[in-house]
């Protein structure tokens, strides 16, 4: 069974930084496109950053200049670098598969706050 198991979230100052990793059982993400994706208090889930398998990487423009992706695939874990956090930056951060698949993590909740 896929599973994505997210982590290194939690409360940081507006400026702060964090870097969230995301690790994957019952499949190998060198096969895959894989994405992070955020969800804020009522709104819908919306991606934030998406890498291929030949590591090209694209970044959605809200956070485009300021968050990196990337991945060790010997380690079977993609990466969320998080520098220059803003209060509109908090939300329950996801990874998984891009296009998505049905196996959701608990994900990892981002707060940026003062």
């Amino acid at each position: 069974q896929v599973q994505f198991v997210e982590s290194g979230g939690g409360l940081v100052q507006p400026g702060g930084s964090l870097r969230l990793s995301c690790a994957a059982s019952g499949t190998r993400l060198s096969g895959n496109r894989m994405a992070w994706y955020r969800q804020a208090p009522g709104e819908q889930r919306s991606w934030v950053a998406i890498i291929t398998n030949t590591g090209f990487t694209s970044h959605a423009d809200s956070v485009k200049g300021r968050f990196t992706i990337s991945r060790d695939n010997a380690k079977n874990t993609v990466y969320l670098q998080m520098n220059s956090l803003k209060p509109e930056d908090t939300a329950v951060y996801y990874c998984n598969t891009s296009p998505s698949s049905s196996n959701w993590g608990q994900g990892t909740q981002v707060t940026v706050s003062t």
